[in-house]
């Protein structure tokens, strides 16, 4: 077990978001973990999972609901903390320099002027910006603006850094170059910080980065793995070992309960097990793109490594995980040991023409999701097979936040068009039974 001296200490700390009637939305499940001196820590997981709410109750921007926060073993309402943040988004002021963006924070704290400028200057030559100091951020590309986002993060010597998503608005190449360079400065100790925090939506990145991930899972969230990368510096991503780690991690991402313990590790894996909610969650994807995502597993032999498809279309995890999610939940794949293994109805689905597979499609969807069910039976018990779409937000909302609610409520809406579960007019907000209007047959759901 590491023994260097923890920094940052959550104990039970939740975060649950009040309703106007009901009960508040839990967002962050009670969670407990720490970071320690000497550790960069990656915190992964899919889109709306709460990571940033994390970061920025870690950070003290926020207060958590419940649980506590504590740095050095002090509540952290009461310690002397020091923190930065670098953020995805550049958040630099376009009427000053770079050198007197850099001064911002440093200004804010009362240093003296000549103090805060050479503590400036020292820091732009650091992260490779010397030169610039005269320039304004319209000059600069998008690589040169984030460097002096950490510059202006770092000049303060913050003891723990916190990053959130900071590479995800960069090209490929700059955030290669970033994250090299963030890399040699930590491990060469060029900077004064003692622990590094980013959230990422990136596997690989996290995986070449961290010295311990934690991967959370979400609705609400709670940490599904927490382990140690057992991998030197710089890390070779064609080692054998960094390709386990990658895979591990997208098998806890889709397939939780199925994950082994991570690679290079004899102990039983940590995770947190939540109760079942009653709706699953549908990821925020549309039909045309889980026909496609089959159509491509069947095109390649019925079986695909999720971290090498995800490499040949280009995609990140937020774009990929969504389609894998959404078509396992239809039972038309499964995943196994970080693998997505087309089923023998999702091959069916793969070969069919487009009606059949909208057929297949509504199958599915009756088969194996409990809210298409329930809008079924609901409309077949009416007796004009109509109801007000407001009835099924209202059961969605006991479970979800008010704005998932709503992206739920579009994407039901949206499969269960395509698939002729129910008709929906835009202009009444009803759902129907398909074709109950015109007083023609209702269409059923195929055995």
């Amino acid at each position: 077990m590491p023994t260097e001296p923890v920094i940052i200490e959550a104990r039970q700390v939740q975060k649950a978001y009040p309703q106007p009637h009901g009960d508040p939305i839990l967002v962050i499940a009670p969670t407990d973990f720490v970071i320690r001196d000497g550790e960069l820590v990656a915190l992964l997981g899919p889109s709306g999972s709460g990571k940033s709410t994390l970061l920025r109750i870690l950070a003290g921007l926020s207060m958590p609901s419940a649980g506590q926060i504590f740095w050095h073993g002090q509540p952290i309402a009461v310690a002397n903390r020091n923190v930065s943040i670098v953020f995805q988004s550049f958040a630099l002021f376009p009427w000053l320099t770079v050198l007197e963006n850099v001064e911002v924070p440093l200004k804010a704290k009362g240093v003296p002027e000549i103090d805060r400028r050479q503590r400036a200057l020292k820091i732009l030559d650091t992260v490779g910006l010397d030169g610039f100091e005269a320039a304004y951020p319209k000059e600069l590309s998008g690589g040169m603006k984030q460097r002096v986002g950490f510059a202006r993060a770092l000049v303060i010597e913050p003891e723990v850094l916190f990053m959130d998503e900071p590479f995800s608005a960069l090209d490929v190449l700059t955030a290669e170059n970033l994250r090299s360079e963030l890399l040699e400065l930590w491990d060469k100790k060029e900077i004064p910080t003692r622990a590094i925090f980013i959230v990422t939506h990136n596997i690989e990145e996290a995986v070449l980065l961290a010295d311990r991930v934690i991967v959370l899972g979400r609705n609400p969230a709670r940490i599904r793995t927490d382990f140690r990368v057992q991998l030197p510096r710089p890390r070779d991503r064609k080692h054998t070992l960094f390709g386990n780690y990658v895979d591990y991690i997208y098998t806890v991402l889709t397939q939780p309960e199925a994950a082994p313990a991570p690679p290079g590790e004899e102990k039983e894996l940590v995770r947190a097990r939540g109760a079942r909610t009653m709706y699953e969650m549908l990821p925020h994807v549309r039909p045309g793109g889980i026909a496609g995502l089959l159509e491509m597993l069947d095109d390649r032999g019925g079986r695909e490594d999720l971290y090498r498809l995800a490499q040949d279309l280009s995609f990140e995890i937020d774009d990929l995980l969504p389609l894998v999610d959404a078509s396992a939940m239809l039972g038309f794949l499964k995943i196994e040991e970080g693998d997505a293994q087309i089923s023998d109805s999702g091959r069916v689905f793969a070969q069919a023409d487009i009606l059949r597979q909208k057929e297949l499609f509504q199958k599915a969807a009756l088969d194996h999701l409990l809210l298409f069910r329930q809008i079924r039976r609901v409309l077949e018990s009416k007796s004009d097979h109509a109801v007000h779409e407001e009835f099924f937000h209202d059961l969605l909302d006991e479970q979800f936040s008010e704005d998932e609610t709503l992206r739920q409520m579009e994407t039901a809406i949206n499969w269960g068009r395509y698939a002729e579960i129910f008709e929906y007019d835009a202009g009444t907000h009803r759902l129907m039974l398909p074709d109950s209007a015109e007083g023609q047959p209702l269409k059923r759901a195929r055995p």
